[in-house]
């Protein structure tokens, strides 16, 4: 019986629209390309995550990886403010499954700049029963420590967990450690595996 459904946050209750928010630093074409590449797209955003390096060495690591860009990166980097935005549904959502007595949950790959500089895009998490940002445990996923610590935080059991992710290697470390998982390619088509699963569980 699944009891627990833990969300991921970025491309699941948040849009991680990063393009929009370089677009909005007034950068376009080829540029735009350039700074993705850069540093949303670069293995530097996942020390960022992941919360070990400082901020200023993930600027750094960004600025090498294209360092005719540096004032470019630099002002994409300065604030983060646009960088995710909540999707329309997503408070009623939560609040729909928890009105059907399900606990809530988030697990997610994020950086607490962002945390900071777009903190007003994430109100919903006041109204979830708990969760892990990976900047704070200094894990990212799919390491299946930083799940075994959600766990073990909130007294949860794989078995009655059913976790939400836009990537396939996520999910399936959820799996392996028993949790149900459902691969999300938008809201709406989670939001019907979701109600599908949860029916049939309570069959």
């Amino acid at each position: 019986m699944i009891r627990n459904i833990i969300f991921d946050i970025g491309n699941v209750l948040v849009d991680f629209c990063w393009q929009d928010h370089i677009r909005s630093c007034g950068y376009t074409g080829e540029t735009a390309r350039r700074l993705g590449a850069a540093m949303m797209q670069s293995p530097a955003w996942h020390e960022l995550d992941r919360g070990v390096w400082t901020e200023e060495a993930v600027l750094a690591a960004f600025v090498r990886s294209d360092p005719a860009l540096e004032k470019e990166i630099r002002r994409v980097y300065e604030n983060l403010g646009t960088l995710i935005r909540e999707y329309p549904g997503t408070g009623n959502w939560l609040r729909e499954l928890r009105g059907q007595g399900y606990r809530t949950f988030y697990l997610s790959n994020f950086p607490a700049k962002v945390e900071r500089d777009a903190g007003d895009k994430l109100s919903f998490l006041s109204e979830m029963d708990g969760g892990i940002l990976s900047y704070r445990v200094k894990k990212i996923k799919p390491d299946p420590g930083i799940y075994l610590l959600l766990l073990e935080q909130y007294g949860l059991k794989a078995e009655e967990s059913v976790f939400l992710d836009d990537s396939p290697a996520n999910v399936e470390t959820a799996r392996e450690l028993g949790m149900q998982g459902i691969l999300v390619k938008d809201q709406a088509q989670a939001a019907e595996e979701l109600k599908r699963l949860l029916e049939e569980q309570a069959e």
